[in-house]
């Protein structure tokens, strides 16, 4: 594993299920495999911002290493914090918009979700390096409330604990009517998803020296 920059904790829809082949599609990257997918050519243009990261939903955001820290420490603590977790459910979930952009998004209350991320926030966090200076003045560039600063300088990322949003992104950023028009297509061709919505696993995923995500290892919530 020290052949990638970063790491993440994603929550990833079940190898080889319906979503998990629609996600790869619709973006033109499989996550679990490593490798293209042959996408439909008018989604390319309007999917490239999350192309690289695959079809997920971000649980504890990218991060480097510590100096010294063996990715395989980072693995077994993963691993550990699964096994002490329990699986949670939503009511569902359903095509969105959000913050410019589509995904899926949860139905109804998200507070246990809510509390898993941060729990993982926190519980890895001994792991991650501070982000560079660059890093830092980059994402405050965009604007930040004083909350998402304060997040940004506890944890490395702006939109955790009280800012996190559940999302599985399907979209770059774009106009209303590339994200209306996006959104019909995304509801048209969404497999049935069950209700209510189990998420009973997370991943340790890894991003390659190309900037692409992929997955490390999956850990069932077990605890």
């Amino acid at each position: 594993m020290s052949d990638f920059t970063r790491f993440a904790i994603y929550y990833l829809p079940p190898e080889g299920g319906d979503l998990a082949r629609f996600g790869a599609h619709w973006l033109g990257w499989d996550v679990d495999a490593a490798c293209t997918i042959q996408q439909d050519p008018d989604l390319s243009a309007l999917t490239e911002t999350p192309r690289k990261y695959g079809f997920h939903a971000t649980i504890k955001p990218p991060f480097r290493l510590k100096k010294g820290i063996d990715p395989t420490a980072l693995a077994d603590a993963t691993r550990r914090f699964c096994a002490a977790t329990p699986p949670i459910a939503l009511a569902g979930l359903s095509v969105r918009c959000i913050g410019g952009f589509v995904a899926l998004l949860p139905d109804g209350p998200t507070n246990q979700i809510d509390a898993l991320a941060a729990s993982c926030v926190e519980t890895l966090d001994r792991f991650r390096a501070r982000p560079a200076e660059a890093e830092l003045a980059k994402r405050r560039a965009v604007g930040l409330t004083p909350e998402q600063d304060r997040n940004l300088h506890r944890w490395g990322y702006p939109h955790v604990m009280d800012e996190f949003r559940f999302h599985m992104t399907l979209s770059s950023r774009l106009v209303p009517t590339d994200r209306n028009h996006l959104t019909r297509i995304a509801k048209e061709r969404l497999p049935a998803l069950p209700q209510p919505f189990q998420i009973d696993e997370l991943t340790l995923v890894g991003e390659r020296k190309d900037g692409r995500f992929q997955t490390l290892h999956r850990y069932a919530l077990s605890g």
